[in-house]
């Protein structure tokens, strides 16, 4: 999949050249309007976040752009390659990393000029595109590669969904619907630094934030459902889904091995299949002295789907039949 051409914008290795640099400053400056938030199937990396985003690999494909986030010339690509995923619907997710302020992951992945685009599937970087890409090069991208992709993914048994960070009423271009009068804001009053904390992939804190808006207010249903998200993350976010299956197959009375391959039903979007495995595992008169932990993380998981999901009627109703 690595294309023969590279067209490096400008090394990493020495020098960054006058022009980049009045690139940069007229980034700085809002000339182009910034650059492309995170949010929806696109997060941030960080050294310190780069080695859950690489775990979280063996769960759904990655799409990883090593760019420079306050550089305008990049923000098109950035774009684009956000359009592209988002049209995935959680088939993968893009992550993206700042060369200039994370030079060790740089370094790690030989990583020679930016942008650079990789593809994970189970820890494993594939190489993509080096140089700044030709709209040709985006069109191959977008209708070869990255099916190709997925399709690898799936043949691997990495066949999650990718976790949708927020939500937004721009469109992935960052453009909004005129007609439809202003748009509402993509995150919550108050939930700024939950949300950024997601969005690096930190979900131990970001859900502990959450938490306290929960406490603050009990009615936050989406505060709620982020928390939930992210402590579902936070727990099996990194795990090899090959391995927790394999593992809840041999340990069927193992309530732990059970809980995380429900969580893992969870992250991979099959809902009705996480809510009945632990159902079930309950059901069962030798598991019962493990029903007030069966039911604290099926409740948590209730937060997740919407209200009028008919998977979570029965499945509350069920629950309430086998306490009582």
């Amino acid at each position: 999949m690595a294309q023969d051409a590279y067209r490096p914008s400008f090394s990493l290795a020495g020098a960054v050249d006058l022009e980049s640099l009045k690139h940069k400053a007229e980034a700085q400056m809002g000339e182009e309007g910034g650059a492309p938030a995170a949010g929806g199937y696109v997060i941030d990396v960080t050294e310190a976040s780069f080695e859950a985003m690489v775990n979280s690999s063996n769960t759904f494909p990655v799409l990883l752009l090593v760019w420079m986030q306050d550089d305008q010339r990049f923000f098109d690509v950035a774009r684009a390659l956000a359009r592209m995923v988002t049209a995935l619907n959680g088939g993968m997710q893009l992550a993206r990393i700042d060369g200039a302020s994370n030079p060790q992951i740089v370094q790690a992945l030989r990583v020679q000029g930016v942008p650079a685009l990789f593809a994970l599937v189970g820890g494993r970087p594939i190489p993509l595109l080096q140089g700044m890409p030709s709209e040709a090069e985006l069109t191959q991208l977008e209708e070869t590669l990255l099916p190709q992709v997925v399709a690898m993914a799936q043949q691997s048994g990495v066949t999650g969904t990718a976790p949708f960070v927020g939500d937004s009423s721009a469109d992935a271009s960052g453009a909004t619907d005129e007609a439809a009068g202003p748009a509402e804001p993509a995150i919550p009053a108050g939930h700024e630094t939950a949300h950024a904390l997601a969005a690096a992939g930190q979900y131990d804190q970001a859900a502990a934030e959450y938490a306290k808006l929960v406490e603050r207010d009990p009615h936050d249903a989406e505060a709620a459902r982020q928390r939930a998200l992210c402590l579902l993350l936070a727990r099996n976010g990194q795990s090899d889904v090959r391995v927790v299956r394999a593992a809840a197959a041999e340990r069927v009375d193992d309530v732990q091995a059970q809980l995380d391959v429900a969580d893992v039903d969870m992250i991979g979007g099959q809902i009705s299949d996480a809510f009945g495995r632990l159902l079930d595992f309950i059901a069962v008169p030798a598991h019962r002295e493990h029903l007030a932990v069966v039911r604290e993380r099926l409740v948590e998981y209730f937060a997740i789907p919407e209200a009028s999901d008919p998977r979570l009627k029965a499945a509350r109703q069920r629950l309430m039949t086998l306490m009582y």
